[in-house]
């Protein structure tokens, strides 16, 4: 059954239906979201094994996907914040979001992540049609260009720690990372489930194993003090939407992650330096992207991310006044639900015993690895997680890591 855009708006029925099936996908994006080690491409592309048996309109089936992308990007803040926070000595290399757990602020990282998402997705409705335009427009020279633009990246990352010693070791954990992603991107192991390739055991090893191998020996996530914000409202707003600005830039030049683009974001934002303004950078770029990807599908007919690759193989009209309805819809979800979980879920966390919620989140990186790429799958994660103890160890930021996707491209494996 064809369903256009005219009949869901004129029909009351048909409205009610694409509200169910969107507030179906938002569950299932917060279910997805408060995984560790769930990686949105895995998800997406889980959804696009199944989307063919799901009986329904391609219109709502698409639109529950698009939901559960959205939303996806809301919650997955939480159990990077909640689950493998390190002990406080280890907290000089530390996430931001752990950093904060750690000085007792989980409740207000939470709603800066939440704040940083909602806010990109209101900005990014509007932008999304001149800034989607600008981008296609200058895509093809970018393209042409892209080794530069990655030297670029990597130059610009390497510059920005503050010692050359601590240049020396991101220099050396970009290098392994790269690698590393040279070595395992374009394998093609026999699994259980196909979902995507080896990025999952890649990411939950580099940047998930080394914080939990630390929070194991660590106390556990103290007492989380009050949520009131410490962080003007002026420079929220502009963090926020340089950031969903910046969420178009990812969807475009591969290789470049929501952290890269944060590292930028703060560089260019006055007065946005600091743990606070990382996380509402980073969440607005991961939550824009999800939108701008929607646009770049429409405007250049290629899917940008893996919720993309899943929606276009639902056969969904790209009837983009509806799309757009739905996304704000599952942003608003998003961030009532980010915020309401996300605090019982650092008090649950709280109060169990922090080295058996370790193993056991590292027995789950481990056993999607499996699921995903099967014995192949297990070794990755192995000497993923090796690598990600190099900066861990020596005093870098983890952001050179993403030499994993950048080195292939740079080098042209």
């Amino acid at each position: 059954m064809a369903v256009g855009p005219v009949e869901v708006v004129t029909d009351p029925a048909l409205s009610f239906r694409l509200l169910a099936w969107s507030l179906a996908g938002a569950a299932l994006g917060c279910c997805s979201g408060l995984v560790p080690g769930l990686h949105a491409n895995n998800f997406a592309f889980l959804l696009a094994g199944v989307a063919p048996s799901v009986p329904g309109p391609p219109l709502f089936v698409g639109s529950a996907m698009l939901a559960a992308g959205v939303v996806h990007t809301f919650l997955n803040a939480v159990p990077a914040m909640a689950l493998g926070v390190p002990d406080a000595e280890m907290a000089v290399t530390a996430l931001p979001g752990h950093r904060m757990v750690l000085e007792g602020r989980g409740y207000e990282a939470i709603r800066l992540s939440a704040l940083g998402s909602v806010l990109a997705v209101l900005a990014a409705v509007p932008l999304a049609v001149p800034v989607t335009r600008a981008v296609t427009a200058v895509y093809p020279t970018l393209r042409a260009n892209l080794p530069l633009v990655l030297a670029a990246v990597v130059v610009a990352l390497l510059a920005s720690e503050r010692t050359w010693r601590s240049r020396a070791v991101a220099l050396l954990s970009f290098a392994l990372a790269a690698g590393l992603g040279m070595l395992t991107l374009d394998l093609s192991p026999d699994a259980p489930l196909e979902a995507g390739g080896t990025l999952a055991p890649l990411f939950a090893g580099l940047f998930g194993a080394p914080v939990l191998i630390d929070a194991a020996f660590g106390s556990g996530i103290p007492p989380q003090r009050d949520d009131a914000i410490a962080m003007s409202r002026p420079l929220v707003g502009t963090t926020a939407v340089a950031g969903a600005l910046a969420g178009a830039v990812v969807g475009y030049v591969p290789g470049v992650s929501a952290a890269i683009a944060g590292v930028a974001v703060l560089a260019l934002v006055p007065g946005g330096a600091g743990d606070r303004g990382y996380i509402v950078a980073t969440s607005g770029v991961d939550t824009a992207n999800a939108i701008f990807a929607l646009f770049a599908l429409a405007a250049i007919d290629r899917p940008r991310t893996g919720v993309m690759v899943a929606f276009e193989r639902t056969n969904a009209p790209l009837a983009l006044p509806v799309l757009v309805g739905v996304v704000v819809l599952a942003g608003l979800i998003g961030f009532v639900l980010v915020i309401a979980v996300g605090d019982a879920y650092l008090e649950l966390v709280g109060r169990l015993p922090y080295w058996k919620v370790s193993a056991a989140v590292l027995g789950l990186l481990v056993l999607l690895s499996f699921l995903f790429t099967g014995p192949m799958g297990v070794a990755v994660f192995a000497a993923a997680a090796v690598v990600g103890m190099v900066p861990v160890r020596l005093r870098a930021r983890r952001v050179h890591l993403m030499g994993v996707l950048i080195g292939p491209l740079l080098f042209g494996a």
